[in-house]
């Protein structure tokens, strides 16, 4: 593919303008958000974006893989063409399993290319023949990992018997209560606006003198809990605290906040120079 980027400073998010801003400047026939930005913590808001596409011609490809389940996201309500998710984030199953959705308008496009995918594993015919979606004699594609699939089941049981209402108010409840602690404890918060903070993981600047490396130890050395630091372009700037689908519970928000106090209290902080 060849590939146009939008580019935000971490922890910012693209607003309906600045998206249609790029969509008039390439005028590409995907665009590709991830909602749910796990390397900084911010959550774009999809609404009306599968319609500003649609009216520019492009189809809305977005990866929930640390939101659903944590998050609202209706993907026929928000005209949503292919929509993907992993299942070791709130689902609680093992990695390795991929949930997929597709409109009606991507299934056309798919079924009506010219040219023969360039890579067989990424076949989505061929996969949805193998899946059972076109009505014709099943041919085989790979072999299927079933104890994942049984795992993945059982997560997404979980969510149904729980709601996904209930689920997304209990991870919104528990964020909060953790970024007030982190407030009250004299830390930033990483996403300025509370409404584009994602639920599932929290973003917080590394205190200033401290060396973030030290904090991560620190908190699995002697709490055995484990907290990152940043990826790509938040590295060295974030610690990332992740509250998502059994372990979003307020009790270990206050221990991951009594961890925090006592990592604060005894690792060193280094004056400026």
């Amino acid at each position: 593919a060849s590939v146009h980027e939008l580019l935000k400073p971490p922890g910012e998010y693209f607003t309906l303008c600045d998206i249609e801003e790029g969509l008039v400047r390439h005028k590409p026939l995907v665009l590709f958000i991830t909602h749910g930005e796990s390397s900084t913590g911010a959550l774009p808001a999809p609404e009306g974006l599968g319609k500003l596409c649609h009216r520019h011609g492009c189809l809305l490809l977005v990866d929930a893989v640390a939101s659903l389940g944590g998050a609202p996201i209706f993907m026929d309500q928000q005209e949503i063409d292919i929509l993907y998710s992993g299942s070791q984030k709130v689902l609680n199953a093992p990695p390795g399993s991929a949930p997929i959705s597709f409109s009606e308008q991507a299934r056309e496009k798919i079924l009506g290319r010219k040219s023969k995918p360039p890579s067989f594993y990424l076949d989505m015919r061929w996969l949805a023949n193998y899946w059972g979606c076109d009505g014709e004699p099943r041919r085989y594609h790979h072999t299927a990992p079933i104890n994942s699939f049984f795992s993945l089941r059982e997560g997404l049981a979980m969510l149904a018997e729980l709601g996904l209402e209930n689920s997304w108010e209990h991870h919104r409840l528990n964020c909060a209560q953790l970024c007030q602690g982190l407030h009250d404890l004299g830390l930033e918060l990483f996403v300025k606006e509370e409404k584009a903070r994602l639920p599932t993981i929290t973003t917080v600047r590394v205190p200033e003198g401290y060396d973030w490396k030290e904090i991560i130890a620190f908190l699995m050395d002697n709490h055995a809990i484990e907290i990152s630091g940043g990826l790509g372009p938040s590295v060295g700037k974030v610690l990332r605290i992740g509250l998502m689908g059994c372990n979003s519970t307020s009790s270990n928000v206050d221990r991951v906040l009594h961890a925090l106090q006592d990592a604060l209290r005894c690792c060193c902080r280094r004056s400026r120079l």
